[in-house]
């Protein structure tokens, strides 16, 4: 076991663990952040989604070695309060239905539209395609991050 430090979510944490275990369970096991939800476990389906110096990575595939002295944001630090615009797209469209994936796909679509505040539909489509969501509610997810970059603009 070797002792990591690690910034999530704007606080500092010391977690000790083997070089090799995904970021996903320090996350849930170590810290107690559940919000990001095991997927598939081989960097697929975007379920583990979380924001890596900004940018949205898979943290089922990611070993915890890798990412020290970087910025973590999981989707309880995205706000404390869901005020995001992409949260509060989320519910303004009702997005989810049983709700499983939302977590990785607010992520993904919340650091798209920090590089992209402006999508066509087009990028927004492709932006999202790598996150799968069992319900198939692709219209709507794709109508909330539309209406997210709308706000935010």
């Amino acid at each position: 076991m070797a002792t990591y430090q690690l910034k999530v979510n704007g606080k500092s944490q010391t977690v000790e663990a083997s070089e090799d275990t995904p970021l996903l369970w320090i996350l849930r096991d170590h810290l107690d952040l559940v919000g990001t939800k095991f997927g598939c476990g081989i960097a697929q389906c975007g379920a583990c989604t979380v924001h890596l110096d900004g940018n949205a990575v898979r943290s089922c595939s990611l070993p915890i070695a890798s990412v020290q002295n970087q910025e973590i944001t999981t989707i309880e630090g995205l706000s404390e309060d869901g005020s995001h615009p992409v949260q509060k797209a989320w519910k303004a469209v009702d997005v989810p239905q049983c709700g499983y994936c939302q977590a990785g796909q607010i992520m993904t679509a919340s650091a798209f539209l920090e590089k992209n505040p402006a999508p066509t539909e087009e990028e927004i489509k492709n932006a999202m395609h790598g996150n799968i969501c069992r319900c198939a509610s692709y219209n709507r997810i794709y109508k909330a991050v539309e209406m997210a970059a709308e706000n935010k603009s």
